[in-house]
């Protein structure tokens, strides 16, 4: 799959989605150097009034499986998060944060990526790795 191919899909189908709610966006297209991004505000936050933890962990594996999926041929394989680790750095109430997942690894049937998610000055808040499971799709799934 042609990356404006890509592109077109992941905006086409990012309304439908969790990013819609959440007010999250891709910011850079690269399957090496994956960003998504989004502004903190009262949807993100746990009843102390931090940032939900779990919000850093969607932001995490949602820019690990981007930059797989851009990594693979989407007409004939798939792909799937599989393991999702997250060490909390820094707590915040509001900002925005990006998150950048570089892989570590990308193997033919699994893809390991490291993801710093940053604030708005720059500081660590999250530092994740994902692994992602690559798989062949089922001959009757696939595009003719």
């Amino acid at each position: 799959m042609d990356r404006e191919e890509f592109i077109r899909i992941v905006e086409g189908t990012n309304p439908r989605t969790v990013f819609a709610p959440l007010g999250i966006r891709v910011t850079k297209y690269d399957p090496d150097e994956m960003q998504v991004a989004m502004d903190i505000d009262e949807r993100h936050h746990q009843h102390l009034g931090m940032l939900h933890g779990g919000v850093s962990a969607l932001l995490a594996e949602s820019a690990a499986s981007l930059a797989a999926a851009m990594s693979v041929d989407l007409h004939t394989h798939t792909i799937a998060g599989v393991d999702l680790n997250a060490t909390h750095l820094r707590a915040k109430q509001t900002g925005s944060l990006q998150a950048t997942a570089r892989p570590l690894f990308r193997g033919r049937t699994t893809h390991v990526y490291a993801i710093e998610i940053a604030d708005e000055g720059g500081h660590l808040v999250c530092v994740s790795r994902c692994t992602i499971a690559v798989r062949p799709r089922r001959r009757e799934d696939r595009d003719p």
